[in-house]
C-alpha cells in the first residue's frame, strides 16, 4: 500500500462516467479496513479522474457515509480536514462530521494522498433555482463564513491562503488578455478569432480599471487582520455545495477550503448567478447581498472591495481561457462565437446594476 503512487487517469469513451482504476478500488478496501465499519455496499458518486480524487457513497452497519480520496497534497489537505473538524466540533455548522478510524484519526494516507469517512447528510435537496432559493444560499454562506472565524490549522498542514493574493490574480487576468489577443492573431482563420479580437480589448481594460481600484481601495487594510480573523472561503460554493436538510443548509465538499476575505465567495456566487439568467439583476443582486449580511455583516469597506470585484471581467476570463490549451479545437467550435456574444451581452448588463448599487452601503459601519 505504501509504494503505490495514485495518478490521474483517462476516462475515454471505453470506461464509464464514473470509472475508478482498479487499483484504486483496491486502496479503497485496504483503507476501510481502518474503520470499525462492517460495509454492506460501496458505489462510486464523483471522480475527478484529471486530478487523482473521487468519492463513494457507503451503505454501513451505522448509516450511509461517505470514502473520500482526496486529490490535493497530504499538507493541503490536512488543513482542510482540520477545517471541517473545527466547524463541526467547535462551532457546531452544519457540516458533515469527519468519522475517527479505529486509532482516532481524522484520515488514512494511502497511495500518497488523504482518505476520509464522514458522515453521508440524507435527505439533501438543492434549493430552488429563484431569487428565493438564492438568498438562502447566500445566508447560508454569510452563516458558514462567521462561523469558521478563529480557524487555526494543524501545526502539519500547510496554510491555504489567498487573503494577499487579489492584485495578482487581478494581474494574471491582465496577462491572459494578452495570450487571448496574440492566439486569436496567430489562428486568424479559425471561425472565432475575430470575435474574440473585437472585444478583448474591451475586457483588458476592465481588468485594468479593477487592478487599479483594488490597489486604491481598503484592501490593503482589511487584509491586515489576518487569516483566523476573516476565516475560510469555500472556493466552490453554489446550488450543489450548499443543500436543504431537515434541520437547515448543508454545507459539504469542504476539501478547496482557504483563509480569504469572505466576499470572494459571495462575489462568484452572484456572478455565476447572474451568468445562468444571462442578464444582471439588480433586485436579485441587491437582495443576495442583503441576505448574506443577515448572517456576516459586510462592513463599507468590505462592500467596497466586493463592487471591485464584480467588476473584474470573470466570466470572460473563465470561458475564454481554455483557448490557451487547445486553441485551435476551441476557436472553431460552433460555440465559441455564441458564448463569446453571450457573455458581451450580459456584460453589458452589469453596469448600470453595479452603478444603481455603489452606493447602499455609504455609512454602514
Amino acid at each position: 500500500m505504501e509504494k503505490i503512487v495514485i495518478e490521474p487517469w483517462i476516462v475515454d469513451e471505453l470506461t464509464h462516467e464514473f470509472f475508478v482504476p482498479d487499483y484504486i478500488e483496491q486502496l479503497a478496501e485496504e483503507v476501510l479496513k481502518s474503520y470499525d465499519l462492517s460495509v454492506r455496499s460501496i458505489q462510486v458518486v464523483t471522480t475527478k479522474p484529471d486530478k487523482g480524487g473521487a468519492i463513494w457513497k457507503l451503505e454501513t452497519n451505522s448509516g450511509p457515509k461517505s470514502l473520500k480520496l482526496l486529490h490535493r497534497r497530504p499538507t493541503r489537505s490536512l488543513f482542510s480536514l482540520g477545517a471541517q473538524e473545527y466547524l463541526v466540533d467547535v462551532q457546531k455548522a452544519r457540516v458533515p462530521p469527519i468519522i475517527k478510524t479505529k486509532d482516532g484519526s481524522n484520515y488514512v494516507e494511502a497511495g500518497g494522498k488523504l482518505w476520509f469517512v464522514a458522515e453521508w447528510i440524507e435527505p439533501l435537496a438543492p434549493v430552488t433555482k429563484d431569487l428565493e432559493g438564492a438568498k438562502q444560499l447566500c445566508y447560508a454562506l454569510g452563516e458558514f463564513h462567521r462561523l469558521s472565524k478563529g480557524y487555526i490549522p494543524p501545526e502539519q498542514a500547510e496554510i491555504a491562503s489567498r487573503l494577499r493574493k487579489w492584485p495578482k490574480s487581478y494581474e494574471k487576468v491582465i496577462t491572459k488578455m494578452d495570450w487571448f489577443r496574440s492566439i486569436a492573431k496567430a489562428y486568424e482563420e479559425t471561425a472565432a478569432s475575430s470575435h474574440l479580437l473585437n472585444v478583448v480589448d474591451i475586457f483588458e481594460e476592465q481588468a485594468k480599471r479593477s487592478l487599479e481600484r483594488i490597489n486604491q481601495s481598503s484592501y490593503f487594510e482589511l487584509i491586515k487582520q489576518g487569516n483566523a480573523y476573516w476565516g475560510l472561503v469555500h472556493q466552490d460554493y453554489g446550488w450543489s455545495n450548499g443543500q436543504m436538510g431537515e434541520n437547515g443548509m448543508w454545507i459539504i465538499d469542504l476539501d478547496g477550503v482557504a483563509f480569504d476575505l469572505p466576499i470572494r465567495d459571495l462575489r462568484k456566487l452572484i456572478s455565476g448567478t447572474m451568468a445562468d439568467l444571462y442578464r444582471w439583476d439588480v433586485e436579485w443582486v441587491r437582495e443576495m447581498i442583503k441576505a448574506y449580511h443577515e448572517a456576516n455583516p459586510i462592513s463599507a469597506s468590505l462592500y467596497e472591495v466586493l463592487m471591485i470585484d464584480l467588476s473584474l471581467p470573470t466570466e470572460f476570463y473563465k470561458n475564454i481561457k481554455e483557448v490557451v490549451y487547445e486553441p485551435e479545437l476551441f476557436l472553431n467550435e460552433p460555440t465559441t462565437t455564441q458564448l463569446i456574444q453571450t457573455i458581451v451581452e450580459t456584460d453589458q448588463s452589469k453596469w448600470p446594476v453595479l452603478e444603481e448599487i455603489e452606493n447602499d452601503w455609504e455609512g454602514v459601519e
